[in-house]
């Protein structure tokens, strides 16, 4: 329980109105969850406006609400507390309430385009491995040490993230590993939280539906790095261009990695194939199962925020090397009549290109490259057609195909991609709306010792049709074909 005297220990407030000894027991931002116990936040969201159901809020029972401004009307017995920004005001309340568990614990932050979920996941198994029991926020599943929670965002609300926290500190985690996306950012889902450390991947092109601009989206990361505290830390991967930009605001202490110029961390792979790689990390080998340059960039990260919170860099490079790939990244399945299969996550133009170069580069010059991809719906129309010119630049046939097209009509989608083709790539296009039949197609084309690439979806086991979510895993689709031939 808490009073509403204690908000103005948490986050600035401009003034009470009503009684501020009145206390609540739950944090809320949504009206419908609202009742006697809860405290009402009203957020000004991209869609709609939190002050617009405050009567609804007041109606279901709630006698707390924080906004920007009084509603009209008289509302007895209802104390309003009057903030700048309640977005702002939701997770400086929502970290307050909680006993600030992010305080509790040692929390680095990764955000960037692509190799946020891999760099987070990796660094949650790492301090495991090496005996520190750590929490884990990503796109694939959160993880309270072992214990496994469903992720429905890539970085959750505000109550919801200090609330899991919380259940961190008292599990007993000494570290929290954190996706940090540019919505988060963007809407303050990270305001109240203490960051000891933020990682910065990569900026391509992505979220320009939500964003507008890339302009936008940049400032957006950015602010993360403007935001860390002078005793934190900031790794970031100047094989990227973005990436010295990220910290030119920065108070944190920067540090670089890179697999092509001078850094701080510095890798070099020696050898590459579908079963792993020999990388050379700051003169030391390591074999790992990860594959690609892209996912060299992404231990270079967990090997430097291992680095910069003081741990042991024999016991990491040893940890490193027993750690596995994350769900759908990377994945590969051999059938029994020698075709592999590669599930990758890769839904933007620069994270296709990446996976599509390192199979060019592992491949030997008889073995045919057959790539199956889409394009979400009701999302960045824009990067459509590069995507299907990225597939058509590096495969020998692309199969163009439905991802997750919502409340669009997958044609229309299909369509969009097909702008990015040229007229002499046509000839090596397909177009099979059904996913599965086209992952179906792609197979029954390879020959023996060819790699199919399957992209856009990863780790996700349903596919958004029309508002509405079907089972539909491309692991298990590929594995029921390979059953078949």
């Amino acid at each position: 329980m808490a009073k509403v005297s204690q908000i103005q220990e948490w986050t600035s407030v401009k003034r009470f109105v009503g009684n501020k000894d009145v206390e609540f027991s739950e944090i809320t931002f949504d009206s419908r969850m609202a009742s006697s116990n809860a405290l009402f936040v009203a957020v000004r969201g991209v869609h709609v406006d939190g002050h617009l159901f405050i009567s609804k809020a007041i109606e279901a029972g709630c006698s707390i609400v924080v906004c920007e401004e009084l509603p009209n009307g008289e509302y007895e017995n209802t104390t309003f507390v009057l903030v700048e920004d309640s977005a702002l005001a939701l997770g400086e309340i929502a970290a307050g309430f909680y006993g600030n568990p992010s305080e509790k614990m040692v929390l680095v932050g990764v955000t960037g385009t692509n190799g946020k979920t891999t760099v987070a996941t990796l660094l949650h198994g790492l301090f495991r491995d090496m005996g520190f029991e750590s929490g884990l926020f990503s796109t694939v599943a959160n993880f309270i040490g072992s214990e496994k929670l469903p992720s429905t965002h890539t970085t959750p609300d505000p109550v919801a993230l200090n609330k899991i926290m919380q259940r961190m500190v008292d599990a007993g985690c000494k570290y929290c590993f954190m996706e940090v996306s540019s919505h988060a950012i963007d809407q303050k889902r990270i305001a109240g939280l203490s960051f000891k450390g933020g990682i910065f991947t990569n900026l391509t092109h992505d979220h320009l539906d939500y964003h507008k601009t890339f302009d936008a989206y940049l400032k957006a990361k950015k602010a993360f790095f403007d935001g860390l505290p002078k005793d934190a830390f900031a790794i970031v991967n100047v094989d990227d261009k973005n990436g010295m930009v990220m910290v030119q605001n920065c108070k944190a202490h920067v540090k670089t990695y890179s697999i092509r110029s001078m850094a701080d961390y510095k890798a070099k792979i020696v050898e590459s194939m579908f079963e792993g790689m020999q990388l050379v990390i700051n003169n030391e080998e390591l074999w790992t199962p990860f594959v690609g340059k892209f996912n060299a960039q992404n231990l270079l990260a967990v090997y430097g925020a291992a680095a910069s919170l003081g741990c042991d860099i024999r016991e990491v490079l040893l940890s490193l090397s027993r750690l596995h790939s994350v769900d759908g990244r990377f994945q590969t399945m051999r059938s029994a009549s020698g075709i592999t299969a590669v599930v990758d996550y890769a839904h933007t133009p620069d994270a296709l290109k990446n996976v599509i170069e390192t199979i060019n580069q592992i491949r030997q010059p008889e073995q045919a490259l057959l790539t199956v991809v889409g394009a979400g719906g009701d999302r960045d129309k824009t990067k459509r057609p590069e995507m299907a010119g990225v597939a058509v630049s590096g495969s020998d046939r692309v199969i163009l195909t439905s991802d997750n097209p919502r409340s669009e009509d997958p044609q229309s989608i299909v369509d969009d991609m097909m702008e990015g083709v040229d007229l002499q790539s046509k000839i090596k296009v397909l177009t099979v709306v059904d996913r599965k039949e086209a992952i179906k197609a792609a197979c029954m084309l390879a020959k023996r010792g060819d790699i199919v690439l399957v992209a856009g979806k990863g780790h996700e086991d349903y596919q958004e049709i029309q508002g509405v979510k079907h089972h539909f895993d491309d692991r298990e689709v590929i594995k029921e074909i390979f059953d078949m031939i």
